[in-house]
């Protein structure tokens, strides 16, 4: 198994997202692609406790309860490595002490454990000082409710600062971080973070790596689908990459017969500051798409061929 970074975890070669559990997928189908996921030695899970508050009757931890359920039910918690993210979610946004530890404790009893593996930050609060959420993450890993800590959607500056406070205080510092980043969206990662976690040795798990669906094959040029969110950001790839990127794609997935999710899935496990890659599925048909990134290796230069065909343009 791939070793996560410096946390020392021993991970499949895909983490499973937990985003649909409780939005797209219900508790009988999200136990089910848990289960199949386990079943083929999947054992890295991500969530967060704002999943899924955005859906009109829900209030949020939608997911970690589906997922707490599923680990209580199974009895298998230590075979698992959970990871969850708390600062998204009403009246917990801002990071005080008292908001990230009770924002904490309601994850912990969702998810139906005494600790998590991996707790991020999912967003910075630019109005709180850094000290403090740094200094309330390393004591709940020093009282062993947190086993890791890491940082989603900061800046490069703010990350560099966070760690140069942990590291002047002696606090825990963060070993990863979850910042989005696919084959079509390259540029808010390589030009970001990216750095700041090369030169401290964080690892990446990046959201979005499928860039909803369209490196999937889900949308095709000529294509008529139903207008939303995810369709009208793959239109905008269908106009940039469907003639170019595409084809390349259900090239090689027929050459290293699998499936064309796998082939992107494996082009960002292939980039620098990247161990595994993460994706979510709504139905068991779609988490068999994902799988085979698990056991997938691009050659050197198929990974350079795709990186061509997306490279960013030099800065002026």
């Amino acid at each position: 198994m791939p070793v996560l970074g410096k946390t020392g975890l021993d991970v499949f070669g895909l983490q499973l997202g937990g985003n649909p559990f409780g939005h797209t997928a219900d508790e009988p189908t999200s136990h089910a692609i848990l289960d199949r996921y386990r079943e083929v030695g999947g054992n890295f899970i991500d969530t967060a406790d704002v999943y899924s508050a955005w859906i009109e009757g829900n209030s949020g931890g939608e997911s970690e309860r589906i997922i707490g359920s599923w680990l209580a039910q199974r009895g298998n918690r230590d075979e698992q490595i959970i990871a969850t993210k708390v600062g998204a979610l009403e009246p917990y946004r801002t990071f005080t002490p008292e908001n990230i530890r009770a924002a904490l404790d309601a994850s912990l009893q969702r998810l139906q454990t005494d600790y998590v593996d991996v707790l991020y930050l999912h967003r910075d609060d630019e109005e709180t000082p850094l000290e403090q959420p740094l200094e309330t993450l390393h004591e709940l890993v020093q009282a062993g409710k947190v086993r890791h800590i890491g940082a989603s959607n900061f800046s490069a500056e703010r990350l560099q600062r966070a760690l140069e406070i942990s590291r002047e205080h002696g606090w825990t510092e963060f070993t990863v971080i979850q910042d989005e980043y696919s084959l079509v969206n390259r540029e808010p990662y390589e030009r970001g973070t990216r750095d700041v976690a090369s030169e401290h040795g964080l690892v990446n798990l990046p959201f979005r790596s499928l860039a909803k669906g369209f490196l999937a094959g889900k949308y095709r040029p000529g294509q008529e689908f139903e207008a939303s969110t995810h369709s009208g950001i793959a239109t905008s790839y269908l106009a940039e990459y469907g003639e170019t990127l595409l084809p390349v794609l259900d090239e090689l997935a027929a050459r290293y017969e699998t499936t064309q999710a796998a082939i992107g899935l494996a082009w960002v496990a292939a980039q620098p500051t990247i161990v595994v890659p993460l994706a979510g599925a709504r139905t068991l048909d779609q988490l068999e798409q994902l799988l085979p990134v698990a056991q997938l290796t691009l050659d050197a230069a198929d990974v350079e061929r795709l990186s061509r065909i997306t490279e960013l343009q030099p800065v002026a």
